[in-house]
């Protein structure tokens, strides 16, 4: 496992990721804690400097378990615990959620849990499943997020797409009263349910957009551009980049019965964004993968985009 997942579990078969300890059963908040790793508390002590001066105004984050300094803060950061996360998610969802996946990333810097929501949808003929993402950081590096991540049952392909009629995310720092904005976040229903709605709404207009053979890989060679002066070898990856996203439309079994239309397409770079071999594996491409994968991935992003304005 790669040196920046610290903690992680995940249920059943490898997700996309590839990344944590495989359980048979997805657990309930209190075990999932447990499972991820994540059963430890945050506290906040004085800084000082070498000489013992009190430095004015800030706090270092410190793990309880160990005593690992996550991070420094202003006196005005406001601590939102592991545990307060799961109870979160348990009283948005109902009783009886479970959770897919969870864990700690960089030593326990920033950490997420990953939950399937109570309702699947058919759209267009076919099974997408919504998924809430939980994320938060305790080195004062970043807000408290919660996102919808649809993902397409058939092939694990992720459907996040960025739409302009409906937010799929919602934030907030960790200043200023911070239960009060919690309360407020369980808008967070609401916003997944017009979400999905306005998604829904999205492929249908997708499927019905007709794209040419040419089109197709017009749009392929836009989303990954051969610079003028690149290298044999630079223009010798970049066309096996370009042969595997082509095969991922023309012949991904799941996407045949699809025709040749915008929602394919994008379905055909989701699957290659998830799931296609890099060029160069760095030490943290899973980690990377996953969070563009829950966060958003810019690649799809684009193909939606090229997709929509033709």
């Amino acid at each position: 496992m790669a040196a920046n997942v610290e903690s992680m579990f995940y249920v059943r078969e490898t997700p996309w990721h590839g990344l944590g300890i495989r359980v048979n059963e997805a657990p309930a908040s209190r075990d999932a804690l447990t499972l991820a790793g994540l059963d430890w508390s945050v506290i906040q002590e004085p800084v000082y400097t070498e000489t013992g001066e009190l430095v004015e105004g800030y706090r270092a984050n410190i793990r309880d378990a160990d005593r690992r300094v996550l991070g420094v803060v202003t006196d005005r950061y406001k601590v939102i615990q592991n545990r307060e996360a799961f109870a979160f998610t348990d009283a948005l969802l109902g009783e009886g959620v479970r959770y897919e996946t969870a864990g700690s990333l960089q030593g326990g810097r920033k950490v997420w849990l990953l939950a399937h929501m109570p309702h699947e949808y058919i759209i267009t003929g076919e099974r997408i499943s919504p998924y809430l993402l939980f994320s938060n950081t305790h080195d004062g590096s970043g807000a408290i997020k919660v996102a919808l991540t649809p993902i397409r049952v058939v092939c694990n392909n992720t459907l996040n797409l960025a739409l302009s009629a409906a937010k799929r995310s919602w934030s907030m720092i960790h200043t200023g009263n911070i239960r009060s904005k919690m309360k407020e976040a369980r808008d967070t229903l609401f916003m997944a349910e017009q979400y999905m709605d306005s998604l829904g709404k999205e492929f249908e207009s997708l499927r019905m957009k007709k794209l040419s053979d040419k089109t197709v890989m017009d749009y392929i060679e836009i989303l990954l551009p051969l610079e003028e002066d690149a290298t044999p070898i630079q223009r010798k990856n970049i066309g096996r980049l370009r042969e595997d996203m082509k095969l991922r439309y023309f012949d991904a079994p799941d996407l045949k019965n699809l025709g040749k239309n915008a929602y394919r397409f994008v379905n055909a770079v989701s699957d290659f964004a998830t799931h296609a071999e890099p060029l160069r594996r760095t030490a943290n491409y899973k980690e990377n993968l996953f969070a563009r994968t829950v966060e958003g991935n810019p690649l799809i992003d684009k193909a939606y985009q090229l997709v929509s304005a033709a």
